[in-house]
């Protein structure tokens, strides 16, 4: 078997177990959005650590994607700022907290948390900001990978927590310990990551069945076209007034 022909087996794999494991969680997850929506509220991405920022960003104005999906888009972690320096950051006790207090969420809001490992500082810093303010916690994040992982590993949080174990719902994409996934004869470190996959299928999915059940209510939400398709500008601008002055990085 070829190197690519095992990569690709191992991610069609992986996404096959996402989907016969995850339906009841992406459609009570769904029903959570379709409900902000249906009340005209923004929902919160955040995808807390370098390449956790592309899952946040895989729904934000993304075509195809809900415009009421607000990402946040914190540069302190994203990797355009520094590779070692968002890792720095993402292990900061008490950083996740001011992201979260300068996003603009508020009681009664969703956020969606987006973390394959769920155990960095930002992101159980951002998980119990949603606990103590009344933010409803929906987490994409390896139950495996958290589980496995010491408590005394030096990207845990100072209080040990899980993120699965914090969230309201959890949209497990049970990502192995390490990430990558491909076994090369000679060498021990395995290469290709799985996480930005499983963690766009799962998002993705959640996006499609939260349309679905507001369409069912006779309800058709604003959706982002390809501003590179005929038609595509014309149509997002009947949509942009409604939200150009409350998502901050529209």
């Amino acid at each position: 078997m070829s190197i690519t022909n095992q990569y690709f087996m191992k991610v069609v794999a992986h996404l096959q177990q996402l989907h016969d494991s995850t339906p009841s969680a992406i459609l009570e997850a769904a029903e959570c959005i379709a409900d902000q929506i249906k009340q005209d509220k923004l929902v919160y991405a955040y995808g807390p650590g370098g390449h956790s920022n592309l899952a946040s960003q895989e729904i934000f104005f993304r075509a195809g994607g809900l415009m009421h999906i607000n990402a946040i888009l914190d540069e302190g972690t994203l990797l355009s700022s520094g590779a070692l320096r968002s890792m720095t950051i993402e292990r900061l006790p008490g950083y996740g907290n001011i992201v979260m207090k300068e996003s603009g969420i508020q009681s009664g809001d969703v956020l969606l948390l987006i973390n394959a490992y769920g155990i960095n500082s930002a992101t159980i810093d951002a998980a119990l900001y949603a606990k103590e303010h009344g933010i409803r916690l929906i987490a994409v994040t390896s139950v495996q990978h958290a589980s496995l992982t010491p408590s005394e590993h030096p990207a845990r949080h100072p209080s040990k927590h899980n993120l699965h174990d914090l969230a309201d719902i959890v949209l497990d994409c049970n990502v192995p310990v390490g990430d990558a996934i491909v076994e090369i004869e000679g060498l021990d470190q395995k290469v290709s990551a799985i996480s930005t996959f499983a963690n766009a299928f799962l998002l993705n999915c959640l996006i499609a069945e939260t349309v679905n059940l507001l369409i069912k209510e006779g309800i058709t939400p604003p959706i982002w076209m390809s501003g590179n398709m005929t038609g595509g500008d014309e149509a997002n601008a009947r949509f942009i007034h409604r939200f150009k002055n409350r998502i901050r990085v529209l």
